[in-house]
């Protein structure tokens, strides 16, 4: 393959049209544009942008002509990836968490408390800092839309300022204040659930987009739950449950009843829960990173894609179970440990990212989605997962400017 190269400067105006040419392999997720494959590959390709969105896609010969143009090198071009779940408000380090689990220790929620202390003393620009560290990490292996969530704060002040700087940096904000039950609440569960529901809730929903629990033993049981994604529903959040991580439990279930847009986890999950996943709009976010670090079981994704569930995947990049916020390694481990296609992944960390985030405007690269790429040092975006490890990102561009 030859080196990519391109006429438009970095700051290009973004009235001007570019068109990304040359491209060996083009994921557009719109089976009606190709092969009729799910991640619907246009060969020998190229993509037409003007301002923030796509205009155009399809053979290289058929190209319109444009303002600028950058040569692909006959390299794969995707579009940018979807990491719809992650926990990047925090502060401190649990290196002595994870090299204690590596000799043997099981995992469980209550590691979570360390995390919380760390952040209640952090300085906002600590705390915000470490945000941007880890959005920047992201981008440059190809992340361009990311959720991420308060829950390591867990009181009314703590939780606020922790979505009001998230809501500096990504529009996909959601509030975790029912993430576990802090030290001063463990001797009354209902009390600290009524401050989540209450005076947490009103400083926390004008940052926000979505409401998260943590449906799990150890953490939240299933009445508390649904007190927790109702009180945020009428308060105009919209559900996300982490559902059936360590054990069997009603997480997912409740997860489809409210409709929430995605059910986390999905670890241990009944024919039930199965059904419910497949005949709902609730996607089946799945989060290899955390049965990479805990020596946890794999998700079983062939389960879910074969009974017609939707199955995102995502980082869960946080600094206990899951510290990773490369999308590509996730990709990798889902082929390699959870029943994926290499086609069915790609899939699920771009369009399937967008389902779970309730978007059509991204994941995707169609006329008037979002130009979010992804431009591979490889001429297949199979080589994710064939070259585990590389950093293949050659280029990203969000919104029409080429980022990295």
């Amino acid at each position: 393959m030859s080196s990519p190269s391109t006429a438009q400067p970095a700051d290009a105006a973004s009235s001007a049209s570019t068109v990304i040419t040359n491209i060996a392999a083009l994921v557009t997720n719109d089976p009606s544009l190709s092969d009729r494959s799910p991640v619907g590959v246009i060969q020998d390709a190229a993509v037409v942008m003007e301002g923030d969105r796509v205009v155009w896609t399809g053979g290289r010969s058929k190209a319109p002509a444009t303002d600028n143009r950058v040569d692909a090198g006959g390299r794969a071009v995707l579009p940018g990836f979807v990491d719809s779940h992650s926990h990047l408000l925090f502060a401190g380090d649990r290196t002595e968490e994870f090299s204690a689990r590596m000799s043997g220790r099981s995992y469980t929620a209550g590691g979570i408390r360390t995390t919380v202390a760390a952040t209640r003393a952090a300085r906002d620009e600590d705390l915000e800092r470490t945000l941007t560290r880890h959005l920047t990490e992201a981008l440059r292996q190809g992340t361009t839309t990311l959720e991420t969530k308060s829950g390591y704060g867990l009181t009314v002040e703590d939780e606020a300022r922790a979505l009001r700087l998230a809501a500096r940096h990504t529009e996909e904000v959601t509030y975790l204040g029912a993430h576990v039950t802090p030290p001063e609440h463990a001797g009354d569960p209902a009390a600290y659930v009524a401050l989540v529901t209450g005076p947490m809730l009103d400083a926390c929903a004008p940052y926000a987009r979505w409401i998260d629990v943590f449906c799990e033993e150890g953490a939240f049981d299933g009445d508390q739950a649904r007190a927790v994604l109702t009180a945020g529903r009428e308060r105009g959040l919209h559900p996300r449950v982490h559902a059936n991580q360590l054990s069997y439990g009603p997480g997912v279930r409740l997860a489809v009843e409210l409709d929430a847009a995605s059910a986390d986890h999905c670890t241990h999950l009944t024919d039930a829960d199965v059904d419910a996943l497949a005949n709902s709009r609730t996607v089946a976010t799945l989060l290899p990173g955390v049965e990479f670090s805990t020596r946890a079981q794999w998700p079983d994704a062939r389960r879910l894609l074969d009974a017609g569930a939707t199955v995102a995947l995502a980082t869960d990049c946080n600094p206990g179970s899951s510290f990773t916020s490369s999308v590509p390694f996730c990709v990798a481990l889902a082929v390699r440990d959870m029943g994926m296609t290499p086609d069915e992944a790609v899939w699920s960390v771009t369009a399937g990212g967008a389902a779970a985030l309730r978007r059509t405007d991204i994941g995707r690269l169609v006329p008037g989605a979002y130009a979010d790429l992804v431009l591979l040092d490889a001429p297949s975006h199979v080589h994710l997962a064939y070259r585990p490890g590389v950093p293949l990102v050659a280029g990203v561009w969000r919104r029409g400017v080429r980022v990295v």
